[in-house]
């Protein structure tokens, strides 16, 4: 067993997040592990770019309301508990929704990410669907 080093809080970059965002990392596996894990923070109406993950991506949201779409699909606004699974290379984005702070845990294995354009605001302000019934 080893105790980690916790890291320091790192803004997220401009090219891959519209608005403002944080991370933490969980985890960062040596060789041979590929898995990651980072604690994301999501300021009001804050969101990724388009991307897709090469191995697919696991979101566990943990306070807010996020807003999560596939390419092609409806927005779907998840809640607290909501885990949600993009498929490798499944093209999609996900933030906060513009009236909330937003924190998940994003679950992925490898650095193979396809950064893309950044979502406009007539697709984030599109039609949603809660987890919530």
């Amino acid at each position: 067993m080893k105790l980690l080093t916790k890291q320091p809080t790192m803004k997220l970059p401009t090219e891959w997040f519209t608005g403002d965002a944080w991370a933490d990392v969980i985890h960062r596996g040596e060789a041979p592990s590929q898995a990651r894990a980072n604690a994301v923070r999501f300021a009001p109406g804050a969101r990724t770019a388009w991307h897709s993950h090469g191995l697919g991506q696991t979101l566990y949201i943990v306070a807010g309301i996020a807003l999560i779409q596939s390419r092609g699909g409806t927005i779907l606004e998840a809640h607290p508990g909501d885990v949600i699974w993009t498929p490798p290379g499944e093209e999609h984005w996900h933030g906060a929704a513009p009236d909330h702070f937003m924190t998940h845990i994003a679950l992925w294995e490898t650095d193979e990410v396809d950064w893309l354009e950044h979502v406009g605001d007539d697709e984030y302000g599109g039609p949603r669907t809660s987890t919530r019934r």
